[in-house]
């Protein structure tokens, strides 16, 4: 490697042992921080190989499942690092906040991707053209240099580098002419990391759906620059990116109330939404429960990385509540309500769950959890509460109120 093409990279492996439990979350955050300032500005952009990831966090899992919350790994880095010096890193930590707000305050835009899905999934049954290129792409056997790679990397590693990711979905959009919804759903199928919200808003952003018009297209060169050289897919890629349209209009609405959190005893509802869900709590839970809607994230099987990865958040955090504690499986109001039995309460409380198929799941219970008397208190963040109601448009609007999201936390001061 030309370290005076790459300044501030160093040519040394390092690699990411992507462990579901907040001590490897920490410990990869106590390993980078010290990177995210001026390090992370001027390299992040390069995507040298599952063992070269000295130049990006890679905490990307982790704080998906909230192991690791957005607010204590900024706290980290601002206390390491000026916020003009870690800028860059801040805001890629507020990219996700970004998407789940918006996505929370547009929630039609996920309904209409699951059914997008579920008619592109029927194109793949009644169109064999389209099955064989369905499935040379998501096996890497297109023949498009780096994009064959990100693919088998995806599967077997349930991790990619946001560029690749980039570069990916834009082949797969322009070049492949492959339906998006089945390309947001084979990242969300494997992606350790796999989120409604990041997911499906950083594909429709690609198509020119969600900034309408604007789309991101894939260059040779510069997938050629940022790979240092190890892809050239040289007239392999399609020289246009004329934006998707969409004739449905997604609302905007408020973004939706989380409840208070009750008084006396409660059972602690986990799911992998929150894997700081014993934090919730002014006071320890009579019992926990954890419960996993991994496998709803599409109707085809989720991948073998993704689904542990979220089960083995889920039992870190019940190993955690030094309560009486299990995993439940099955139907979702049938284990809340035998579980809150065995506890000796009729309080249930939860971490706010997202846009989702958590969200979907508890929304699918409530009705039989009400008839058996129990009442499920949602509380939410109040990182979410200050950041997600500034999701409106674009990223811009977010951006400008960081600055005052972060002093409201305490994490940034005058």
């Amino acid at each position: 490697m030309d370290d005076a093409a790459l300044p501030g990279l160093e040519a040394s492996t390092e690699t990411v042992a992507f462990e579901p439990t907040r001590a490897a979350g920490l410990a990869r955050l106590d390993q980078f921080v010290s990177r995210t300032g001026r390090h992370y500005a001027s390299t992040r952009n390069y995507d040298l190989g599952a063992d070269q990831r000295s130049n990006v966090s890679a905490l990307s899992p982790w704080i998906r499942h909230r192991l690791l919350t957005e607010e204590e790994v900024l706290r980290a880095t601002l206390a390491r690092h000026a916020p003009s010096t870690a800028e860059k890193f801040v805001q890629e930590v507020f990219w996700r906040t970004y998407f789940k707000g918006w996505l929370e305050q547009r929630p039609s835009v996920w309904t209409a991707y699951q059914a997008g899905l579920t008619r592109a999934l029927a194109s793949v049954e009644a169109n064999s053209g389209l099955a064989k290129a369905y499935a040379e792409a998501t096996e890497g056997r297109t023949g498009i240099e780096g994009f064959d790679h990100w693919a088998q990397e995806l599967v077997e590693d349930g991790y990619l580098h946001n560029h690749a990711r980039m570069w990916f979905a834009s082949i797969w959009i322009f070049t492949l002419r492959l339906p998006w919804q089945l390309g947001a759903d084979f990242f969300l199928r494997h992606l350790l990391d796999g989120d409604p919200a990041s997911n499906t808003l950083s594909w429709r952003w690609v198509a020119g759906l969600h900034t309408k018009g604007k789309t991101y297209q894939a260059r040779a060169s510069n997938i050629s620059k940022y790979t240092e050289g190890r892809f050239r897919p040289i007239h392999q890629l399609s020289p246009e990116a004329e934006p998707l349209a969409e004739q449905a209009e997604h609302p905007k609405v408020p973004v939706p109330l989380a409840d208070a959190m009750p008084e006396g005893d409660a059972l602690l509802l986990v799911t992998e939404e929150e894997g700081r869900a014993e934090t919730l709590l002014p006071r320890p839970p009579v019992a926990a429960l954890g419960l996993l809607a991994t496998a709803d994230r599409s109707p085809l099987p989720v991948g073998d990385h993704a689904m542990r990865f979220a089960k083995g958040a889920v039992e870190d955090v019940l190993a955690r509540t030094g309560v009486e504690a299990h995993m439940g499986a099955g139907d979702w109001a049938e284990a809340i309500i035998a579980a809150a039995d065995a506890a000796g309460t009729q309080t249930v409380v939860t971490a706010y769950a997202p846009v989702g198929p958590v969200a979907s799941r508890l929304t699918e219970a409530q009705p039989a959890l009400e008839t058996a008397g129990i009442r499920l208190h949602q509380i939410r963040r109040r990182y979410d509460d200050l950041a997600w109601p500034h999701a409106t448009k674009g990223f811009f609007a977010l951006k400008q109120k960081i600055p005052s999201v972060l002093r409201d936390l305490e994490l940034l001061h005058e």
